[in-house]
């Protein structure tokens, strides 16, 4: 078993995603902590991850023939994939008394280092029965129960850590606003001490994801006094509340030295949005050995043999003959066509233009745009030799409206599905998302600017070979090469605006049209030179080795 004592680093995320066996992730949030973890694995440094369990996962998504989604419980054992350990701690909840226990998760890197994950469990014998079910769900419920959530992740976190014997750390990191009151419980612990809040903020550090104001999680004083009691003192409070509002993001920016952003714009943004914060930025990435399919590995490992334990190398890609690349590229795709045909009839084919989407379903990300005119897009495709479309993506169990852009996107495809063969991926997972990044001819991205932090999904693509068509927004602002690494949707932001939807629509049916399908089809070495600029270019850069590195270098050792 690894030494707790030896880890300097303690990383607190609302979720965690390892592999689709432990569902204690809903989406990019929880896949890009599971990919920071992995490369500060790899890389050796000193890192504990700190989560709740989700006994009951996020959800399994079920989608009928008319594009209503519902959910159901997702049943799994933690004991046959995690490690209990034999320490219990203690939170107060509206007084009464919670115990909270411990599974480990052993994360291997590629050198042999293991570094642990900690996942937060109430269900206790010694619980009620309300208590037992605090980390039940991810997401779930209402306020009271996230909020509940929070405490046991923030300040329950920090007290397994202590249990364990964690007596070295050094830094507290933050992955959004969730485990803020971590900073409360510091400040228990450093009260005494001269300039306490400064020590407090000499110890964390704080990565805000997102612009949209649903992600930044704020609760009522009502509430918040309700469930944390006399642990809210009042010098905390003249400090903590503000706008009336338990508000987790201000609470992360007000208690940490170092913050940044998930992006170059991102941090643009986030420097708009909380004035008078010194916001740094680090571009997010992915996980180069894990999200790279294994045609590709197979082809790594031949011409570029240090690739996964420096992805920078794969920037040689371009020496890699194209024939090599194409061959692995079709054996992707046919992995891909191959279950969509045998798991949903319909019949598609390798040999056609195949566009990929899979995000969350959220109406700033636009999911449906693609169909905003299906009468062009048959035409499109009916121009060129054929297009194939497959989709994937949750919406949350309470976003309604993020449920009927499902709906509508299910409601489009069968409305074209006689003229282009069309799947919408049900229950999107991890092991889905690896087979359709790297299978697809084309990645889709058309959030509405300046909306989106970073978005990963196009990095993992890239590792694939796989050129995107997104908006300029998030990472795509600063991994965009037009007609080098794919190509882009919409004018050039110069400032912080909202991009114009019908611009957007317009921009992404020509490019499909006029650029992106006739090089496809006609100039298939053109396209195959995109395929090695994207690895080549924006493999080499956007993975979390290099994230984790300016982790390292920027935040941890100040």
């Amino acid at each position: 078993m690894v030494s707790f004592e030896d880890l300097h680093v303690a990383y607190f995320s609302m979720e965690i995603g390892i592999n689709e066996n432990i569902p204690t992730y809903s989406g990019g949030l929880g896949v890009l902590a599971g990919d920071t973890l992995r490369s500060m694995a790899d890389l050796e440094v000193p890192v504990i991850g700190i989560t709740l369990i989700y006994r009951k996962g996020y959800f399994h998504q079920k989608i009928d023939s008319e594009g209503n989604q519902t959910e159901e419980d997702v049943k799994w054992h933690p004991e046959n994939l995690l490690k209990p350990l034999d320490k219990i701690i203690t939170v107060k909840i509206e007084g009464r008394e919670v115990k909270v226990k411990a599974w480990l998760y052993e994360l291997e890197g590629v050198t042999g280092n293991k570094n642990p994950i900690i996942f937060l469990d109430t269900d206790l014998p010694e619980n009620s029965d309300e208590d037992k079910k605090i980390t039940d769900h991810l997401y779930g419920m209402d306020q009271k129960y996230r909020l509940s959530q929070e405490i046991i992740l923030g300040i329950g976190g920090v007290r397994m850590l202590d249990a364990i014997k964690c007596n070295n750390l050094e830094k507290y990191h933050m992955n959004e606003g969730h485990s803020a009151l971590l900073t409360l419980e510091l400040w228990n612990r450093l009260q005494n001490k001269e300039n306490h809040i400064e020590e407090i903020r000499k110890k964390c550090v704080f990565t805000t994801h997102t612009p949209v104001p649903a992600g930044h999680d704020q609760f009522g004083i009502a509430l918040a006094e309700q469930l944390l009691g006399n642990f809210l003192t009042e010098e905390m409070k003249k400090e903590v509340f503000i706008d009336n509002h338990l508000n987790m993001t201000y609470l992360g920016l007000r208690f940490s030295k170092f913050i940044n952003g998930v992006a170059k714009k991102h941090g643009e943004v986030s420097r708009t949005m909380f004035p008078g914060y010194h916001i740094e930025s680090i571009t997010n990435g992915v996980h180069s050995a894990f999200w790279v399919n294994h045609h590709f590995r197979d082809l790594f490992n031949h011409y570029l043999p240090s690739w996964q334990t420096d992805p920078f190398s794969l920037r040689y890609i371009l020496a890699i003959p194209k024939e090599k690349i194409w061959d692995a590229h079709l054996k992707s795709k046919k992995d891909l066509i191959d279950t969509i045909n045998k798991k949903y009839n319909v019949e598609m084919s390798p040999d056609i233009f195949t566009i990929g989407f899979a995000r969350r379903s959220a109406t700033y990300k636009r999911g449906d745009m693609l169909f905003e005119d299906t009468e062009r897009l048959i035409r499109i495709a009916e121009k060129s030799n054929g297009l194939q479309i497959i989709y994937g993506g949750k919406a949350h169990p309470n976003d309604m409206k993020g449920k009927e852009i499902i709906k509508k996107i299910i409601s489009k495809m069968n409305q074209i599905k006689n003229k282009i063969k069309v799947c919408y991926m049900e229950d999107y997972d991890i092991e889905k998302a690896k087979l359709l990044v790297a299978g697809v001819d084309l990645w889709l991205n058309t959030p509405q600017r300046p909306m989106e932090a970073s978005g990963t999904s196009g990095m993992k693509a890239a590792h694939n070979g796989i050129p995107q068509l997104s908006t300029l927004d998030g990472w795509w602002l600063e991994g965009l090469i037009e007609n080098v690494t794919g190509w882009g949707i919409g004018s050039h932001p110069n400032d912080l605006k909202e991009s114009s939807h019908q611009e957007d629509t317009e921009d992404m049916y020509t490019k499909l049209e006029y650029v992106i399908l006739p090089k496809f089809y006609n100039e298939r070495d053109d396209w195959v030179e995109i395929m090695q600029h994207c690895i080549a270019i924006n493999g080499s850069f956007f993975n979390t080795h290099r994230m984790v590195q300016q982790y390292v270098l920027n935040a941890y050792y100040l």
